[in-house]
């Protein structure tokens, strides 16, 4: 991750970035109901420096392609021209319009097929060095929105890829993008069935990194406000009393420093950071039933929040993107449902009743929803419900290969809001999926015989 870090800023450093025309206008409106998906065409990037005998340009062009593809795919804000309608061919005009640019590319070709974004694109790779320039115009304006420079080691074109995705987002939108974030999940092995480890991967399941070698259960990981450390639970050996525990930790994504946070006996888990990360919450059983406590993120400073009742179980605290209110999973009504609470543990408020088991809440960044997994009659689903009560929505709905419901589970939101991550064992093992909060667009970015669990998506890294 230190090293993703320093790419980023290389690659802010060597940019240049400019809008044109109008830099407050906003071409697609995020504002409403549902946005009208803006047609793009996006031909493939021109190679523009020697080639490589080994075919490493034509490999990382591919790359780079694919991975922007894919970016503007998910975002929801496209469709996309299909080749085959093009009326000139990309790769033998330039990537500035005629006639300002002596064999340039022509508007008219582009607005008669009802292009309204056209991407242009070159590259080359010199020794170790990948760069490219990209231009984005807005056809019927005939207006240059988006042009910029990215310079990056090769090894590092995924993350150009994702950051023009991010750059193009915010040109059109106003809004930032999400596609140089992480996912943290647990991740039990195919071939160790008793081990489960912690990792962090790219939104789109690339870039599998295993930050945990316990050789035990590591579980329930959750991400720092900055995105910086990963607070998790793992079962770890207590040599002088020769048992396992599971105990917190927090782990530094930058300096691979790992710090023991609480060691009480039984159940340390449910990690949440508030605002700062100087302090975060978690589910302690020392008592028996597990109840919510906050302890500052060296280990001190323990206090309780919730006091059953009637030793109810009261689990899985998220707090609100404001640091003001707290959703939490409680069986206190009979049944396990979501509440939400203030920060000192007070006014709490039951928001669902509906279901036979409800968990796992996690709210939308603007703080107006949350979502979480419902048990409804013999499975798990992923549901929505605004943070005031009301409006319970089903966002999944799918089946095993046997023809029985899946289980949809733990529900993380985008730092954008407008996807939301969960784990399904609709192929057969558990698995990462998308979904976006109207139940739509579903895509699984997992695909392997492993079993992925407790996802968290990240807040934005750049």
């Amino acid at each position: 991750m230190g090293r993703v870090f320093a790419i980023l800023c290389f690659l802010a450093t060597l940019s240049n970035y400019t809008v044109h025309g109008d830099d407050a206008q906003i071409y697609i409106d995020v504002g409403q109901a549902q946005v009208k998906k803006s047609l793009i065409a996006f031909p493939m990037p021109q190679y523009i420096g020697s080639q490589s005998t080994n075919g490493t340009h034509l490999s990382a062009g591919q790359n780079l392609y694919r991975v922007m593809f894919n970016d503007l795919s998910v975002s929801n804000f496209f469709s996309f021209v299909p080749q085959t309608a093009y009326l000139e061919d990309p790769n033998k005009v330039g990537l500035k319009p005629a006639p300002g640019t002596p064999g340039g590319f022509n508007f008219a070709n582009w607005k008669t097929i009802g292009t309204e974004f056209l991407v242009r694109a070159a590259y080359q790779i010199i020794g170790d060095e990948l760069t490219m320039e990209i231009y984005v115009y807005h056809v019927p304006s005939a207006k240059l929105v988006l042009a910029k420079n990215y310079k990056t080691p090769v090894s590092a074109e995924r993350l150009m890829a994702h950051t023009f995705a991010n750059d193009l987002v915010l040109a059109l939108t106003g809004k930032r993008g999400m596609f140089t974030t992480k996912i943290v999940a647990s991740r039990q092995e195919s071939n160790q069935p008793g081990i489960k480890e912690v990792f962090t991967l790219d939104w789109d399941g690339a870039n599998v990194n295993k930050i945990t070698a316990h050789k035990s259960i590591a579980i329930s990981p959750a991400w720092g406000t900055k995105g910086d450390k990963i607070a998790y639970t793992a079962f770890a050996y207590h040599p002088e009393q020769k048992v396992r525990n599971a105990d917190m930790f927090i782990y530094d994504l930058k300096t691979g420093k790992r710090l023991l946070v609480s060691y009480k006996k039984g159940i340390n888990s449910g990690a949440a950071f508030l605002p700062g990360d100087n302090r975060l919450l978690l589910t302690l059983s020392q008592e028996g039933s597990p109840d919510i406590f906050s302890i500052g993120a060296d280990g001190t400073g323990l206090q309780r929040l919730t006091h059953g009742p009637n030793r109810s179980m009261n689990v899985e605290p998220a707090i609100s993107p404001d640091g003001k209110r707290i959703a939490f999973s409680s069986d206190r009504a009979g049944r396990p449902n979501i509440f939400v609470m203030g920060m000192d543990g007070s006014s709490p408020k039951r928001l669902t009743f509906a279901g036979k088991y409800n968990s796992s809440p996690s709210w939308s960044p603007d703080g107006k929803m949350l979502a979480f997994a419902g048990y409804d009659s013999d499975h798990f689903d992923i549901f929505t419900i605004s943070t005031e009560g009301g409006g319970l929505k089903r966002l999944t709905d799918a089946r095993k290969p046997n023809g029985k419901p899946s289980n949809n589970e733990s529900p993380s939101w985008s730092p954008d809001g407008r996807q939301i991550l969960f784990s399904s064992d609709r192929s057969g093992h558990s698995q990462l999926y998308l979904v976006s909060p109207d139940g739509s667009n579903e895509r699984r970015i997992t695909d392997d015989g492993h079993n992925w669990d407790k996802p968290k998506w990240s807040p934005f890294l750049d």
